[in-house]
């Protein structure tokens, strides 16, 4: 209980440019935070560079919980690839494999169908309702490196609120009781 008065003691001594001091610091983090994530945008050719794989549909390959890097180059797409994609209606992107390609005839461009490793059938039924293909725009990228398990915390921020409420509320009182 000790180190509540002496928080409280701490945050009732400040003075304006302590306080302004550490608004410009946690201002300068997260600029830097959103200059690195555009950057790696720019560089991957991935409007997402970075996702967390969300459910078992890819085990054994990819793991709930694993953080993949995708890449999005000009070449084409072929079979066996490991591909993001957006769907039409759904906000939350999806990790499955390239089972097969299609070349339109007159344009030249492909499309492509997918599946989960762990899934029984195609991903026909996850696309938007008549669509029995995705198309380039729909690709958000491929995936070209992962690490395992580092992407629990963000599922676990998600999944449960409070949690993530408690590391913003002591993150932010960490902020205003520096001394530096």
């Amino acid at each position: 209980m000790d180190w509540i008065g002496e928080t409280v003691d701490s945050i009732k001594s400040l003075q304006i440019r302590q306080v302004l001091t550490q608004a410009v610091s946690l201002g300068m983090i997260v600029t830097s935070a959103l200059i690195i994530w555009k950057a790696l945008m720019c560089v991957t050719g991935s409007e997402s560079p970075v996702v967390v794989v969300l459910s078992g549909s890819m085990e054994p390959g990819f793991k709930r919980g694993d953080i993949l890097f995708l890449h999005m180059s000009k070449e084409p797409i072929r079979a066996g690839e490991i591909v993001v994609f957006n769907v039409d209606g759904r906000e939350i992107p999806i990790v499955h494999r390239v089972i097969k390609v299609h070349e339109r005839e007159d344009t030249g461009e492909v499309d492509v169908l997918t599946k989960g490793d762990n899934n029984y059938g195609d991903d026909r039924l996850l696309y938007a309702h008549g669509q029995l293909w995705l198309q380039r725009h729909h690709i958000m990228g491929r995936a070209v490196g992962f690490l395992p398990y580092v992407g629990w915390v963000t599922i676990i921020m998600t999944e449960k609120p409070i949690i993530k409420y408690i590391l913003i509320g002591a993150l932010g009182l960490l902020v205003i009781t520096s001394k530096d």
